[in-house]
């Protein structure tokens, strides 16, 4: 479902500021496989994703997404291939809309713009449903404006509008990093439940090395711009944080685990 091969990003070419991000990474995602990536800051993760969503145009390399090459489509192009959820709470959704008026702005991305009668019963009933998976009684709340809802439920919502209409691929970008731990507990278990119900490809990012552990049926680490560190099967699900430590200070050549994947 996404293939990535042989990418190459340097930002501030040419200048003192310099730094090459992505250093030949070639990774393949298989359909329905979720994925975890983590790494420290400046690892390349959040460049990666940026990449296959079109943020950033490549040095060289290329990405496809579901057998289409979309290296040189332009971000907004891609959109209708992708789902995306960002760190931020606040970005995914609209504050001064109803709940249900967001969930119909998601149902009709890509679609012509034009009058309409409005959100109609039948569309009513299916959000309504659909909120249900949240277990947040936001179903009971569908004409409640946005900018009410607290983050961990904002980031919810996002993660369901972002999966309304089926992506070939989900991104997650951090997307519980700016949550309290108990809420994002519940927002990981929700988008693993969306994630195994719809059999999303995903791409999922974070810092936190025991959410990387439990969460997808695949382990990325990434280290100076590079996959140092792939695993699936048998192999993750036996895995341990110290497991995985002791893994990293092998590739990265030094005793001392790096800081910045103790965060968990």
């Amino acid at each position: 479902m996404l293939e990535i091969k042989d990418i190459w990003k340097t930002f501030n070419a040419g200048t003192v500021n310099e730094k090459v991000a992505l250093k030949g990474v070639s990774l393949t995602l298989n359909d329905g496989e979720f994925v975890t990536v983590i790494g420290g800051n400046g690892a390349g993760k959040s460049t990666l994703m940026n990449i296959v969503a079109g943020v950033y145009p490549v040095d060289s390399g290329s990405i496809t997404i579901d057998k289409t090459n979309v290296t040189n489509l332009p971000e907004h192009k891609r959109a209708s291939y992708i789902g995306r959820v960002f760190q931020d709470p606040m970005m995914g959704t609209a504050a001064t809309m109803q709940i249900e008026e967001n969930l119909a702005l998601a149902a009709r991305r890509g679609e012509g713009r034009g009058l309409t009668s409005g959100i109609t019963k039948g569309e009513r009933e299916e959000y309504r449903e659909l909120l249900k998976i949240l277990d947040l009684g936001l179903e009971d709340r569908m004409t409640s404006k946005v900018g009410l809802l607290s983050g961990g439920q904002r980031q919810a919502l996002t993660l369901l509008m972002a999966t309304l209409k089926k992506p070939r691929l989900l991104l997650l970008d951090e997307h519980t990093a700016a949550l309290d731990p108990k809420t994002a507990a519940k927002v990981l278990d929700t988008t693993e439940r969306i994630i195994q119900k719809d059999n999303l490809t995903t791409l999922m990012i974070t810092h936190n090395m025991k959410d990387a552990i439990l969460h997808g049926d695949r382990l990325i680490m990434m280290y100076d711009g590079r996959v140092a560190i792939d695993v699936s099967g048998e192999k993750k699900k036996k895995l341990t944080v110290e497991g995985l430590l002791e893994m990293f200070s092998k590739v990265s050549g030094s005793d001392e685990a790096d800081d910045k994947l103790l965060l968990s």
